[in-house]
């Protein structure tokens, strides 16, 4: 682990189950997270990919207590916050949702989306200064003033985003989730954003949980770099650590996936393609999640789960037979 003194959030043995109905009488759970552990320093950027319904958004969400987790700890500057109400800490911590389109309220003004988080933890004395740290929000994420009159739908999907990341910073938090903030968005508006996220960061020293499918995008930004495959944390590493010398064969297999922009080196590289489908999170394999799809899984793989443990100073991975693959 890092040095105490410097971490913002620790996640102990992170556990969200979904109670689902199986039958009359009868019910199963999807396990959509399923014993995480991290943690993230002040001012760092903690990038998690993995394949759609992996768990990514609703670690995201359980961390920040929008699900309730059904075991484990979360610890926010030294402070165990898994039971206790969350109000005093909605302003340290926020998210900004996947969704542009989805998250802002279409019958208020962009002006009451933002100033909504103003109102409820009364961060102004006076109509006038409210009105003023709204004009100063959308000032800062590169949007008009006179567009705070203006409804949603009023605006692009980039500047749907823009708004959505105001509403995060009004309340001046310390720590963001970033749910996939630029999936939604054409590639030109997505370098925009990232840059203004980074810039963020660079004169507000915010800390990031960024979440995101693009690993080239996830790459750019992050310090360190988690990778989810259902339910479960498989790897995490410094962000160049994590690009160099891959540890677990499911990061081999993303890693190989991302294309290349000259065709001769293309062509000459050997992709790793992954056998099967994914397992249902309602009934996951026994022992090692990934071992159905995975090329050199073994007996012990489907009797006991591997621990996640570091292998190399800071590069963490789950796997029983990484000394045979690396």
């Amino acid at each position: 682990m890092a040095d105490g003194k410097n971490i913002l959030i620790e996640v102990h043995n992170l556990k969200k189950y979904f109670p689902v109905k199986t039958g009359f009488m009868k019910m199963n759970h999807v396990k959509a997270v399923d014993d995480v552990s991290f943690y993230i320093e002040k001012g760092e950027t903690l990038g998690l990919v993995g394949e759609s319904g992996c768990g990514k958004t609703t670690l995201g969400r359980t961390i920040l207590r929008l699900h309730e987790p059904t075991e484990g700890k979360i610890i926010y500057k030294g402070e165990d916050i898994t039971h206790v109400d969350m109000l005093p800490y909605r302003r340290k911590m926020q998210i900004i949702f996947q969704d542009p389109y989805a998250s802002l309220d279409p019958r208020m003004t962009v002006g009451d989306i933002i100033g909504e988080a103003l109102d409820i933890h009364k961060m102004y004395s006076s109509k006038a200064e409210r009105r003023d740290k709204i004009n100063a929000l959308l000032d800062i994420v590169g949007l008009n003033t006179e567009h705070a009159n203006r409804f949603a739908h009023e605006f692009s999907g980039g500047q749907r985003q823009r708004i959505g990341i105001a509403r995060a910073l009004a309340v001046d938090p310390e720590f963001i989730v970033c749910d996939e903030p630029i999936s939604a968005l054409d590639v030109s508006i997505q370098a925009q954003v990232v840059n203004m996220l980074e810039d963020l960061q660079a004169d507000r020293g915010f800390t990031y949980l960024f979440i995101a499918h693009d690993l080239s995008v996830v790459k750019h930004i992050s310090s360190r770099i988690g990778v989810m495959y259902l339910g479960h944390m498989v790897e995490l590493a410094k962000s160049n650590e994590l690009y160099r010398k891959p540890l677990h064969p499911y990061t081999q297999t993303l890693l190989s996936a991302i294309p290349i922009a000259d065709p001769k080196a293309s062509r000459a590289k050997q992709r790793i393609i992954l056998q099967g489908d994914i397992p249902s999170p309602m009934n996951p394999p026994s022992g090692c999640t990934f071992r159905t799809r995975c090329p050199y899984a073994t007996e012990e793989c489907a009797q006991s789960a591997p621990e996640f443990k570091e292998w190399e100073p800071g590069h963490f991975a789950a796997c029983h037979h990484l000394d045979k693959i690396n």
